[in-house]
């Protein structure tokens, strides 16, 4: 089986449906006392001072509704994942024009790290949220020391096959050991003179493509090879560094 975790996305749409969050629900109940305490905490800081909010979760005054969205974060309407989470990756998955099949492989291989709701299914119910995972929350701290012993834990116990789409922040929040069967694919992006460089928009879109591909792919994409394999068929040029235990994709595309 392949895994396919993702980071999530800073701008959330909120939630259309009327049932509000169930946090027992959601895949991995294990991490349901960690979810509860985020919440609380996440509620707490925006409950508090404006300025002392904005601060700790990087807002102007601008973006106060984001803070009164987070107060009602137990009551608010909920939706699919894949539907809360907005944005050039999840754009470019194009979900809307995946076929049943296809969207069922979606729901059944992809995880997205949530910085509040920990390693969560991309079909989980959720409450849309402002909380980054470099953010300090009250009587919680570090967001990093909160879910990485939790998440490393569950990554450990997994046989699957993961591909690790994550940011560097996101990647903190639950570390991948060694050990475990992993992939990180690196995008690179052609510049007219010198070496690629990884560019943040062309990096998300095609990191959403990548995922569009392995999920309509008529065979399981359950090794580097294959997943090299794939993506060299969409044009790019596929390179695979391995360093003891640790692999990486790098992946060069031309300008999109």
């Amino acid at each position: 089986m392949t895994m396919i975790v993702l980071p999530p996305s800073e701008g959330k749409t909120t939630g259309t449906m009327t049932s509000s969050l169930r946090l027992d629900s959601l895949t991995y109940p294990e991490l349901t006392a960690k979810r509860e305490q985020a919440i609380r905490g996440l509620v707490s800081l925006s409950n508090g001072s404006k300025a002392k909010a904005r601060e700790a979760l990087g807002l102007t005054k601008n973006q106060d509704d984001e803070i009164e969205r987070n107060k009602g974060l137990l009551t608010n309407p909920t939706a699919p994942a894949h539907e809360i989470y907005s944005g050039v990756l999840y754009d470019a998955i194009g979900m809307s024009t995946l076929t049943t099949k296809h969207m069922t492989r979606l729901a059944d291989s992809t995880y997205v790290m949530s910085a509040l709701y920990g390693l969560i299914r991309i079909t989980d119910e959720i409450a849309a949220y402002r909380l980054s995972g470099n953010c300090a929350l009250p009587k919680v701290g570090s967001l990093v020391k909160h879910w990485a012993p939790s998440i490393r834990e569950i990554f450990e116990a997994c046989d699957d096959f993961i591909i690790d789409m994550r940011s560097g922040t996101y990647v903190s929040l639950g570390p991948v050991s060694d050990s475990v069967n992993c992939v990180t694919p690196k995008i690179l992006q052609k510049m007219p003179s010198g070496p690629p460089k990884v560019i943040t928009h062309h990096n998300k879109a095609t990191k959403g493509r990548i995922v569009r591909a392995i999920v309509s792919y008529p065979r399981p994409v359950d090794s580097v090879d294959k997943l090299a394999e794939l993506v060299s068929g969409m044009g790019a040029d596929v390179d695979i560094l391995r360093s003891r235990n640790t692999v990486i994709l790098n992946v060069v595309v031309a300008a999109i």
